[in-house]
């Protein structure tokens, strides 16, 4: 993805004469009227504000809506109710499964404090990235083999992906000390939960191996599942020590390059790589060359995927999103901080630097203002448009086994979605 990125920004500056960009976006449902471009009174004679007016009435667009979609609204992949709703129907053999292996600990209040914690948790998300994990799997295996007991195992391991996921967030709502998660309060925000949290997370964590050890253990793929569990696990853990260890860092101290290891590491790999990884397990596919074309796709869709998520967090509307954005507070290695810093003159590099990581709103929102000053609403509605058709391009180029099909599904899913 650093290479598409190069691409796209090349010598580390992103689209460095916004005039030639020709979309608008803006952060509500009303358009920002603010001039893009403040360091310039005139451009092609007219002035700045007359031309910026132009492109607002020819080219509104509302953040991440779907008008004006490349990709046509038939053709974006939904999740079927019939499929969501046979996903969610195995969750209680899970919250079973798992309450069963922890009451024969002689540990039956903790087991009826688990499954509360399992509930508030594990299925209120999107469950994307579980469900990514049965689709795929149906996408990659003849329709003789879509027997039942598959499908079950398929969903299993999907659940196993979203506890994974759990475990993640609510380890990483408490660093961050957030405060909504998924439309509700985080759960270390809870009533009578509090630090416990900490011991949920990790009860959270190491059930999804008893479930492992539970339904996979006779399969031949069981020690590659097991593996790439533990090997994703620390490497997302990996991530989450980056994100920490440059949060504590000056804004002026932020790269591309750190941007990149931290998105890799704490959010592409369990996100996008993981679910299609243990789908190609379960299907039995054992080509190394396979697992590596998809790895580099994969990654450059986590990428894609991050960006995103960096503009909402900043942009987004919490009732969509679900949660409230902390990253300028958090003082968080974000692209639109990077960016912004590549960007800015030394004027701006300075309240970027005074602003930047304070809690304060007013300040808050000066960082916000100045992201548009430079035009990032902009840029990112480019970037996105870019980097989908780049990465349609590396899948169209893959050969070993994947059908494509099952790439752009995944893609298509994902480009310019609003939370």
């Amino acid at each position: 993805m650093f290479k598409l990125a190069r691409r796209i920004l090349p010598q580390q500056r992103i689209f460095p004469n916004p005039l030639r960009l020709h979309r608008l976006i803006s952060t509500s449902d009303e358009v920002n009227a603010e001039p893009i471009i403040k360091s310039m009174e005139t451009i092609g004679g007219l002035s700045t504000e007359l031309v910026n007016e132009q492109k607002l009435k020819k080219t509104s667009r509302t953040l991440s809506t779907l008008q004006n979609h490349s990709v046509p609204i038939a053709a974006r992949v939904t999740v079927s109710k019939d499929e969501s709703r046979d996903f969610m129907a195995v969750f209680p053999d899970l919250v079973r499964d798992i309450t069963t292996v922890t009451k024969t600990y002689n540990c039956n209040d903790a087991a009826k404090w688990f499954a509360k914690v399992l509930q508030y948790n594990v299925p209120r998300g999107k469950k994307n990235r579980g469900i990514l994990t049965v689709l795929t799997y149906k996408n990659l295996v003849p329709a003789e083999d879509l027997t039942p007991e598959n499908i079950k195992l398929a969903q299993y391991l999907g659940w196993c992906v979203e506890m994974l996921q759990s475990f993640f967030i609510i380890s990483d709502d408490v660093m961050d000390n957030s405060t909504t998660r998924r439309g509700q309060p985080c759960w270390h925000k809870v009533e009578n939960v509090g630090l416990t949290a900490i011991n949920d997370a990790l009860m959270i964590e190491n059930a999804m191996y008893a479930i492992l050890k539970m339904h996979f253990s006779h399969l031949d793929c069981y020690v590659a599942l097991m593996e790439l569990f533990h090997e994703i696990t620390y490497i997302t853990t990996c991530g989450q020590s980056l994100d920490q260890l440059n949060s504590h860092r000056s804004v002026s101290e932020f790269t591309m390059e750190n941007y990149k290891a931290i998105v890799d590491n704490k959010t592409a790999y369990y996100s996008f790589y993981l679910p299609f990884a243990v789908a190609l397990h379960l299907a039995g596919y054992k080509d190394a060359e396979a697992f590596r074309q998809s790895k580099t796709i994969l990654l450059e869709m986590g990428h894609f995927f991050q960006v995103q998520d960096d503009f909402l967090d900043c942009f987004g509307n919490p009732e969509v999103t679900g949660k409230i954005g902390t990253d300028i507070q958090d003082n968080k290695c974000s692209w639109l901080a990077v960016v912004a810093m590549q960007r800015a003159n030394a004027e701006q590099k300075k309240i970027m630097v005074d602003c930047y990581g304070n809690n304060d709103p007013v300040k808050v929102e000066r960082v916000k203002e100045l992201y548009k000053e430079i035009g990032l609403p902009t840029t990112f509605a480019t970037f996105e448009e870019e980097s989908y058709n780049m990465i349609k391009t590396h899948i169209q180029q893959t050969s070993r086994g994947v059908p494509h099909q099952t790439f752009l599904q995944i893609l298509n899913k994902i480009y310019q979605r609003d939370s």
